[in-house]
């Protein structure tokens, strides 16, 4: 009898060892993770498109630069561990890591930068962000580990300009197919990209650096705002690191298994105009415009009140922001004079183009509501991506649009006479040169100011909302952005458990 009770002791010893070693088994944590994205990115080379959609995909994740942005928008080092800044601000001397591979393979050294600062500056250039790199005078290779930038003159910025996604470094070996088979130095390599479907990353076991926790990711691409919803409530996907439903967030966050974080983007959101084309070549018509336009209902109806509004294209939350958003105060009366002294005649129709972000799409039937009362018609224009990026922004073949942009800082593309919103002002160009060679944070700061002012003034576009980052993820997820100081997903901090 004793033998049988010290028999059953014993099983019932093994099963519950059995059972705990189960129970730590299954709380291991996941390696794996599922992020919901609204667009799928037109290609996979950040220095060869404009669409936000690229970094958030790719930056810090396949690709790497010089330096990088890290989640609180401050510059860190990257490919280069270190760097050297001559006395006159000229010349900056980058000391690079050493044993960095590619992702086939090939070593990365000096000769790497050098060829992708080049090619970023060349004539026939590509790259989104070229002016980026207009400041560069030359580019010399000290050694394998070293490497000289000379510029023209002092730029304040360059050491974050080097830290974007337009700037990440390339091996000349894999440049021409980095749309469709990205080659970076990053934590993550491609793995499979399903058009229409998901982008999937997996862990890059030969990286120079901490190796990323995750041993996959996968971009899973959801446009549909219901699908949205209905994915994160299934589980189907484990966060919407920009949630592109408003209406649904409480809903999220009376749920305990979900995590709401409402943070900041760089996304100044805008009502575009064509100030080349009739009839916003006149001022006054663009003045008018930004007068029609009610911010306040704008932000509420399209965005279910979660959004800072702005008078200018710079982010409330940067150094050197001025509120000018009383600028001009929403006051439909004084639009109809200004559009009839533009000799503007009641019922103009103009072409509102509207790409697919939700945002865009609901706030431009509350505009077109808004322009109506004062005597315009816009027709609505639903594009998808691809043929937006075409039709506006590469042929400028509209009248108004709504667009989030989401760079940080970038009063430079009011500088650029070939931008889409085809602004021409010498003056305004003089002031913006003289702020990129500025490196004194207080002359800046005026400086900041005063570029804010001028575009404000000349109401080049409707400026409408700072569109914020609305994340909402499992609990258990830890280490996504919570806000964006720069548009990505980087995921070399994402982890599950504490």
């Amino acid at each position: 009898m004793a033998h049988r009770i010290a028999r059953v002791l014993s099983l019932a010893l093994v099963a519950g060892i059995a059972g705990f070693a189960a129970g730590v088994a299954s709380a291991a944590p996941r390696k794996d993770v599922t992020l919901g994205v609204r667009l799928e990115p037109p290609h996979l080379d950040p220095t060869a498109g404009a669409a936000a959609a690229i970094g958030e995909v790719v930056y810090a994740n396949v690709f790497e630069g010089l330096t990088r942005i890290d989640r609180n928008g401050a510059v860190k080092p990257a490919l280069a561990e270190r760097w050297e800044v001559s006395p006159d601000g000229r010349t900056y001397t980058f000391f690079l890591r050493k044993g960095v591979k590619f992702h086939d393979g090939t070593d990365f050294d000096a000769s790497d930068v050098k060829f992708t600062l080049d090619r970023a500056r060349a004539a026939d250039s590509v790259n989104p962000q070229k002016g980026l790199f207009a400041p560069i005078e030359a580019v010399e290779v000290v050694d394998p580990a070293t490497v000289k930038v000379a510029l023209k003159q002092p730029t304040g910025r360059f050491l974050f300009d080097m830290g974007w996604a337009a700037a990440v470094i390339v091996a000349p070996e894999s440049a021409a197919d980095n749309r469709t088979k990205p080659v970076g130095t990053g934590p993550f390599t491609l793995a499979t990209w399903a058009k229409g479907d998901r982008i999937e990353l997996a862990r890059n076991p030969n990286y120079w650096g901490r190796p990323a926790a995750l041993d996959k990711a996968t971009f899973k691409i959801i446009g549909d705002p219901t699908a949205a919803f209905a994915a994160l409530m299934a589980g189907d996907v484990d966060a919407f690191p920009i949630y592109p439903a408003p209406e649904n967030v409480d809903q999220f966050k009376a749920d305990p298994r979900f995590k709401v974080v409402v943070g900041n983007t760089e996304g100044k959101t805008i009502l575009a105009m064509n100030n080349g084309r009739a009839p916003f070549t006149d001022i006054r018509v663009r003045r008018a415009l930004s007068q029609a336009v009610d911010r306040k209902a704008v932000i509420d109806g399209a965005m279910y009140g979660y959004g800072a509004p702005i008078g200018s294209h710079f982010a409330p939350q940067d150094k050197g922001y001025v509120d000018l958003t009383g600028r001009y105060p929403h006051d439909p009366k004084a639009a109809q004079a200004l559009l009839k002294e533009a000799g503007v005649a009641a019922g103009t129709r103009l072409r509102l183009v509207l790409p697919p972000p939700d945002y865009a799409r609901r706030g431009g039937e509350i505009i077109a509501a808004q322009l109506r009362k004062v005597g315009i018609e816009a027709e609505l224009v639903p594009m998808e991506w691809a043929q937006w990026l075409s039709e506006v922004f590469k042929n400028r073949n509209y009248d108004l649009t709504v667009i989030s942009h989401v760079e940080p800082l970038d009063l430079d593309i009011y500088a650029r006479e070939s931008y889409y919103f085809d602004y021409k002002n010498p003056e305004y160009k003089a002031l913006y040169d003289e702020l990129a060679a500025t490196s004194d944070e207080g002359k800046r700061i005026e400086l900041l100011k005063k570029a804010q002012e001028k575009i404000a003034d000349d109401a080049v576009n409707v400026f409408l909302f700072l569109l914020p980052k609305i994340g909402i993820w499992n609990a258990e997820l830890k280490g996504l952005w919570e806000n964006a100081p720069i548009p990505v997903n980087d995921l070399t901090e994402v982890r599950w458990g504490e």
